[in-house]
C-alpha cells in the first residue's frame, strides 16, 4: 500500500472553496485554531479507512508520509528534510529542547516579558533543574520603539547568556520580531536562538538560515491550517549533536523498528540514538495529525508565504483603517515590515473584549480575545471584499451593547 498526496485543487487567494463546511460569515480566528479545509477532512478519512481495511499493514504507507512531509516542511523554512522532527506540538518541542540542551550550572536564558506560556514555561522548569538563571527582556514599548527591547536584549547578552527564546510574532500585539537582528547580537554574544514560530509559520515568509535561527518550534493548528496535536521542529544540524538525548524513547535509536521487521536476534537496547534532532521522536506518532498536515500545507506551498502575507497585509490595512475611524484603537505596527497577519484592538471604553466577540459571533464573524484584546487574524481564503461585512457587524455590535462609565 503507498499513499501519495491528495491535493489537486488551484487555489487563489480570497478562495474559500476548500472550506464549504465553515459555518462563518468571517473567520478571523486562525491566530487560534484554524478551521479545516475538505483537503484535512479528506486525509484524515484515508488515514483512518487505511487502518480500517487493513489494521497493522497500513503502518509502513503513513511512515513514507511522514518522510514526505518533512520535505514540505523543509521547503517551508528552508531546512533540510533531516533537520526536522515531527512532535505533537509547540510546548512538547520547546520542552523536549530545555530538557536536552547541554545546559551548565549558572547558564542564563533570556526570555521577554508577555511571550506565550508556551514559550516560558519549559525554561523556567529547566531552570529549576539544571540551576539556570532566567531574565526578562522588557516589551511594554515594543510596537512603537524597537530600540526598547533591542538595548535590554543586548544588555542581557553582554552579561553572558547561553540561549535566547523568542516568538516570531507576538501573540498579543501581533507584532513580527527583528528575528535577524536578534539573531546578530545571538551571534555576536555567543548565545542560541529559539524561535517559537506558531504566530508566524504558514503566513509569513520564513528562513532559518536567512534568519540565523538555531531552533524553530511550532504547532500545526494555527496558520499551518492543520489539527491540533501535531507539529514540527527544527535544530541546525551542528546544533541538534550536542543535545542530550535525555527524552529518547525506543523509536530515538537508529534503526529503533529493525527487531520487528527483521526476524528473531534484532532486539536490541544498544543501537545508537540518532544524532538528528529526530531522536525526539521517541514513539509512535500522530498518523491522523502529520496526514492532515502535508493536506494543510500543499495549499501554502501552491500559494507561498510571501503572498499569503500580502494578501492578508491588504486585508488588515483595510480593516485597521475602518476600525480606527470608528474611534477603536490599533496596536498595530506602524511599520510595514514590523507587521503579521494579526491586528490586535484595544476594547472599546466601558466594554470587555469578550462581549464584543460574543456579539461579532452572532452576527458571523469570529475573532479572539487574547488577555483582554480583540484580535482579528485573517488567512488566504479571507476575500478582501468580506472587510466591509465585519466592519458593518462592528457598526451593529458598537450600537447594541451597552457601555459602563
Amino acid at each position: 500500500m503507498r499513499v501519495t498526496s491528495t491535493f489537486s485543487p488551484v487555489i487563489a487567494l480570497g478562495d474559500r472553496s476548500l472550506y464549504p463546511d465553515l459555518a462563518t460569515g468571517a473567520y478571523l480566528a486562525h491566530a487560534a485554531i484554524a478551521p479545516v479545509s475538505t483537503l484535512v477532512q479528506r486525509a484524515v478519512g484515508e488515514v483512518l479507512q487505511s487502518y480500517a481495511r487493513s489494521g497493522n499493514a497500513a503502518f509502513m504507507a503513513w511512515v513514507e508520509q511522514r518522510e514526505r512531509l518533512r520535505e514540505k516542511l523543509g521547503q517551508l523554512v528552508g531546512a533540510a528534510a533531516a533537520d526536522i522532527a515531527l512532535i505533537s506540538g509547540t510546548t512538547r518541542g520547546i520542552s523536549d529542547l530545555a530538557l536536552c540542551f547541554p545546559w551548565a550550572a549558572g547558564d542564563r536564558i533570556v526570555l521577554f516579558e508577555g511571550e506565550f506560556p508556551a514559550n516560558v514555561t519549559p525554561w523556567l522548569r529547566a531552570a529549576e533543574l539544571f540551576q539556570l538563571s532566567v531574565c526578562y527582556v522588557p516589551m511594554a514599548h515594543s510596537v512603537k520603539d524597537e530600540a526598547s527591547f533591542l538595548k535590554p536584549l543586548q544588555e542581557q547578552l553582554s552579561r553572558g547568556a547561553r540561549l535566547v527564546a523568542v516568538s516570531a510574532v507576538q501573540f498579543q500585539t501581533g507584532l513580527c520580531m527583528p528575528l535577524a537582528r536578534i539573531s546578530e547580537l545571538c551571534r555576536l554574544y555567543g548565545a542560541e536562538l529559539c524561535v517559537d514560530a506558531i504566530q508566524a509559520c504558514g503566513v509569513l515568509p520564513l528562513n532559518v538560515d536567512t534568519l540565523g535561527i538555531d531552533y524553530l518550534v511550532t504547532g500545526a493548528h494555527k496558520w499551518l491550517l492543520g489539527v491540533e496535536g501535531a507539529g514540527f521542529m527544527y535544530a541546525r544540524a551542528g546544533k541538534s549533536k550536542a543535545l542530550r538525548p535525555y527524552t529518547a524513547g525506543w523509536l530515538s535509536h537508529e534503526e529503533g523498528a529493525r527487531f520487528l521487521f527483521q526476524g528473531p536476534g534484532e532486539l536490541r537496547y544498544d543501537r545508537p540514538l540518532k544524532r538528528s534532532i529526530q531522536f525526539v521522536e521517541g514513539g509512535s506518532s500522530n498518523a491522523l495529525g502529520f496526514a492532515a498536515l502535508e493536506a494543510a500545507v500543499e495549499p501554502i506551498l501552491q500559494l507561498t508565504p510571501s503572498a499569503i502575507f500580502e494578501h492578508t497585509s491588504r486585508y488588515l490595512d483595510s480593516l485597521e483603517d475602518g476600525l480606527v475611524a470608528r474611534g477603536l484603537t490599533s496596536l498595530r505596527a506602524q511599520e510595514p515590515a514590523r507587521r503579521s497577519a494579526i491586528l490586535s484592538i484595544e476594547p472599546p471604553p466601558g466594554l470587555t473584549a469578550l462581549e464584543v466577540v460574543n456579539s461579532l459571533r452572532k452576527r458571523g464573524v469570529f475573532a479572539s480575545t487574547p488577555d483582554g484584546l480583540l484580535r482579528f487574524a485573517p488567512h488566504f481564503p479571507n476575500p478582501l471584499s468580506e472587510v466591509e461585512t465585519v466592519l458593518e457587524a462592528v457598526d451593529e455590535t458598537l450600537a447594541e451593547l451597552p457601555r459602563r462609565h
